[in-house]
């Protein structure tokens, strides 16, 4: 592989670290094995630090193909937490409000989730990256709540909810979601909580599939330098060549 002309490739992102965080890591992996001082390298596809699973990563003159892969078809599975909220509708922050679920049932929500599939409205998450006022939303929701009534809903599509599990005892709910570029788990979580009365947030969310890329498919995080030795050329092999 030639990463300095330009290559596509795909890491199952780790928990915990950002996807600019994973990006660096690698791009300095494979710039030090190829002999330069920084490979031209980006990301098509932002996923949250608490999430793991597929980040396609394009080198060199493949990164012109990132506004492409962005409009990929992706898949998550994402674990809900029902009964409760936080600010950010994941993990990042501590629960702020409770409520009750003792009418919760899985007929419920079998019956909830329908509603959340096809060409739909969401309003972002308050801490996402979304402009408002002309500054990244999450920057002002650190320094007030108000920017919370200036979110205005997008258009997105969801093609599929499934139902995977249930857990009543402790209220949480494992759903696999199909959908397009834009879609924020963390604002359908937030979203079917709404739905079901009772409040929600996420408290584990997987990419497993991007296009026809699949998490199966892709390169652990914690041996890209064995891969690299295996499958990337260096400067020196290139000139050979």
């Amino acid at each position: 592989m030639n990463f300095i002309e330009g290559e596509i490739i795909a890491i199952d992102k780790p928990y915990g670290m950002s996807s600019f965080g994973a990006l660096a890591r690698v791009r300095y992996l494979i710039s030090r094995h190829v002999g330069v001082k920084r490979v031209k390298t980006g990301h098509a596809g932002t996923l949250d630090p608490l999430a793991t699973g597929v980040l396609v990563l394009c080198t060199g003159k493949m990164t012109k193909q990132i506004e492409r892969l962005q409009y990929e078809t992706k898949e998550y599975i994402a674990t809900l937490q029902l009964g409760a909220t936080t600010p950010s509708y994941d993990r990042e922050h501590e629960v702020d409000a409770s409520y009750s679920t003792e009418h919760i049932n899985r007929e419920l929500i079998e019956q909830a989730l329908p509603q959340f599939v096809g060409d739909v409205m969401q309003v972002p998450p308050a801490y996402s990256a979304v402009h408002v006022d002309g500054k990244r939303a999450y920057a002002l929701r650190r320094k007030s709540d108000e920017v919370e009534k200036k979110m205005l809903p997008k258009p997105v599509r969801i093609d599929e909810i499934e139902l995977i599990d249930f857990d009543k005892e402790q209220m949480q709910l494992s759903i696999r979601v199909v959908c397009g570029k834009g879609t924020y788990i963390r604002a359908l979580a937030r979203d079917i909580g709404q739905a079901l009365d009772s409040g929600a947030y996420l408290t584990a969310l997987r990419r497993t599939r991007v296009g026809n890329v699949r998490v199966e498919d892709c390169i652990d995080f914690d041996h890209i330098q064995e891969w690299l030795n295996e499958n990337a050329s260096t400067t020196e092999e290139i000139e050979k060549s």
